[in-house]
């Protein structure tokens, strides 16, 4: 939806078709067990009569993992350039068989847009024809920073603050910044799995926020916000490392060569390697208020002057996509762009 709003932003009539119009949610359960094996016979038909009536200029797929090669290969023959942007790790087989039909249709796209190093040789070597890669992105509306009042910091404050789902690697490291004494506020989804659960639900505020406006008073009203990583995703830094300074937060995150290219340790960000250097690091910051402040300024002013924002990439992959060949050339005035939900 951001990266919609955000073509929109750019001046582009951005058409919606979503496949959950035709498919129940529980399918994504089918796509990640059974890589959504028989779904085309559901959703190919009425996506590409959707597509078609729109009379696109330019078909964008954000992620794709419902699309398989025969509606991508069917949408070909509107001779308009056809992208697919992934902010997941379709190569890496963290998420089962969710990615299957992806990687099957995956020779039938012009332009693929990715966010790791390593997924451009990975692709070109599943037959991709074009392949990009880009850096994550913050929105410029979403994600700026907002008048808080002091009932939202007495709502939403924290210390150290966490948003973000549970996975196994993330629960030990949960419970020894709080066997530390970190004072830690989590918001998320899935923590009542996790085997230290015991120790970290005190520390859990409640489920992780969709609503842009909760999420961001949420990092704004933090004195420092984690960034962690999904090791399962190859991420080397995510969206939310920049989502954090675009707010206005503190970044308090993993030590990658990425985070420290996207904002200057000590500077405009704060790294650590393992929960003891993290809890060093908290501990250091929360004694000195006056560089908590000095940091979330350098680094909201390191997203500004970086262009660390949707607008940015989404520019950059459309003018990529209309300059492929010389058989793709940009249309006088402003495409159409038809998305994919999700």
């Amino acid at each position: 939806m951001q990266r919609s709003l955000a073509l929109e932003r750019l001046g582009h009539v951005v058409s919606w078709v979503d496949p959950y119009d035709w498919v129940s949610p529980w399918m994504g359960h089918w796509l990640f067990h059974a890589g959504g094996f028989g779904i085309g016979l559901k959703i190919n038909r009425p996506i590409f009569k959707a597509v078609e009536a729109s009379r696109p200029d330019l078909i964008w797929v954000d992620q794709g993992d419902y699309l398989d090669a025969r509606l991508i290969s069917r949408l070909r023959t509107l001779s308009v350039p056809i992208v697919n942007y992934t902010v997941d790790d379709p190569f890496g087989g963290r998420d089962g068989r969710r990615f299957n039909n992806y990687l099957r249709a995956l020779p039938f796209y012009d332009l693929l847009a990715v966010v790791r190093e390593e997924n451009v040789a990975e692709a070109y070597a599943r037959g991709a024809r074009n392949v990009m890669r880009i850096w994550r992105s913050a929105d410029e509306v979403a994600h700026r920073p907002r008048a808080l009042t002091d009932e939202d910091f007495r709502k939403w404050g924290s210390e150290v603050c966490f948003i973000g789902t549970w996975f196994p690697e993330r629960g030990p490291f949960m419970a020894e910044l709080i066997r530390a004494g970190l004072p830690l506020s989590i918001w998320g989804g899935r923590w009542q799995k996790a085997p230290e659960w015991p120790i970290i639900a005190p520390h859990w505020r409640g489920p992780g926020q969709d609503d842009p406006e909760i999420y961001a008073r949420i990092i704004q009203c933090a004195k420092i916000s984690l960034g962690l990583l999904s090791k399962g995703n190859r991420d080397r830094h995510t969206t939310r490392s920049l989502e954090i300074p675009a707010i206005g937060g503190l970044l308090c995150a993993e030590r990658t060569d990425e985070h420290c290219e996207a904002f200057k340790e000590g500077v405009e960000a704060v790294y650590w390697k393992d929960a003891q250097e993290c809890v060093e690091q908290c501990r250091r910051l929360l004694s000195d208020e006056n560089r908590i402040e000095t940091l979330k300024a350098q680094g909201h002013e390191r997203y500004v002057r970086s262009n660390y924002n949707n607008e940015s990439v989404v520019d950059s992959i459309l003018k990529a996509a209309f300059h492929l060949d010389g058989d793709k050339r940009e249309p006088a005035g402003a495409p159409r762009i038809k998305a994919e939900a999700r």
